[in-house]
């Protein structure tokens, strides 16, 4: 309902630059102003299919969805992009999964970042040596990695003096490796430093992405 009083020009930018410079863009799955840390930008590509924007870098006008699967999937339903650009952009039902390829992308790229700055301790021994420092700003634990060691690190984690890490166990052993480029990487602990930064602000948006209670479903809901 509040969506249909939107224009065009309202539910997309101009291009790249002007969407960087915006603190705030319209999700066209629930007709709500978010902060464009919260939404994903998505074009119209060469091939006239709906491509999304992960950097926010690609030409031409983009259209902006809440970033979790329930809001995109909500957007093809109702083929909300077609209205956006003006009867262009076609989305493939595997739109979805090639969003959440590239956040996980995203967020090992950064994690290997982290890593080439000097930022990344792994080993249990050596990260729970780390927690001393007082400096440790991540606690990463691989999904499939023992309960035990997980719970041991967490349990020191949160006993020290210092401001609890944010934990984070969305990635395999398997994936930790080929982002840090060494074998069996279990635990890992990153340093306060902007790297480090970086890369958790991609780890919560890729968990956001998988979090399908989010609300945008219900809100654009009564949409006809």
């Amino acid at each position: 309902m509040l969506a249909e009083s939107h224009d065009h020009d309202e539910e997309t930018d101009k291009g790249p630059a002007e969407a960087r410079r915006g603190r705030a863009r319209l999700c066209l799955a629930s007709g709500e102003v978010k902060p464009i840390e919260d939404l994903i930008r998505y074009v119209v590509g060469p091939d006239g299919t709906i491509v999304p924007d992960i950097a926010c870098k690609l030409p031409g006008r983009g259209a902006w969805v809440s970033a979790n699967r329930s809001a995109l999937d909500l957007a093809i339903e109702r083929k909300l992009f077609v209205r956006a650009f003006r009867g262009k952009g076609a989305a493939n039902r595997t739109l979805p999964d090639l969003v959440e390829r590239l956040l996980l992308k995203s967020a090992l790229e950064a994690l290997s970042l982290a890593n080439k700055a000097g930022q990344v301790i792994t080993g249990f021994e050596k990260v729970k040596s780390a927690f001393a420092s007082g400096k440790v700003l991540i606690l990463v634990d691989a999904s499939d990695a023992a309960r035990d060691g997980t719970r041991k690190l967490g349990a020191i984690s949160e006993s020290r003096e210092f401001a609890e890490p944010t934990k984070i166990k969305l990635f395999s052993r398997e994936q930790l490796d080929l982002a840090l480029g060494r074998s069996n990487v279990v635990h890992a602990a990153l340093l306060g430093h902007p790297a480090s930064r970086v890369f958790l602000a991609h780890c919560l948006r890729y968990e956001r992405w998988r979090d399908d209670s989010a609300p945008a479903k219900t809100a654009a809901s009564t949409r006809n």
